[in-house]
């Protein structure tokens, strides 16, 4: 009977501790997406973790060892100063005028500081047409002609 006693505590320990981590991983994982202006009419005293997306003004980037410090705007009068301090490096597309996605926390003074960034640059990407070439979304499905001949190229 005391064995089986001590293995139940075992147990019980252990699938606490399960259900513990995965509440806190749930939390922390958790992040609401709000607007550089949903930002700025938060309460300061507010501690929720959040995912803000803007474009990273020119000029904004200062680089100082693991941290970088930038501004991200919505539009040309909402601006948010971000501090990035996180574990991961900064991604390569993350540059003057990308469109950056950060997640963190927003401190009492007003400032983010975010501990993932995520960036993209979708121009890097797009494929380059010549004047002459038609964009993909105006060709025909199976090649455009219903000739076989014109189709094989014969």
């Amino acid at each position: 009977m005391k064995r089986q006693f001590r293995f139940g505590i075992g147990i019980t320990v252990i699938l606490a501790a399960i259900i513990y981590f995965a509440i806190a991983g749930f939390q922390e994982g958790k992040a609401y997406y709000r607007t550089i202006d949903e930002v700025h009419a938060l309460d300061p005293g507010a501690d929720e973790r959040l995912r803000v997306a803007g474009i990273v003004k020119p000029g904004s980037i200062v680089r100082e060892g693991p941290t970088v410090a930038f501004t991200l705007a919505q539009d040309t009068t909402h601006t948010l100063a971000v501090h990035y301090a996180g574990s991961q490096p900064v991604p390569d597309t993350f540059k003057d005028g990308a469109e950056a996605i950060v997640e963190g926390y927003r401190k009492p003074d007003g400032s983010f500081e975010a501990d993932h960034i995520q960036a993209k640059c979708a121009s890097k990407y797009e494929a380059q047409y010549s004047k002459e070439a038609q964009h993909p979304s105006n060709v025909p499905m199976y090649g455009g002609s219903t000739d076989s001949t014109a189709a094989s190229g014969y």
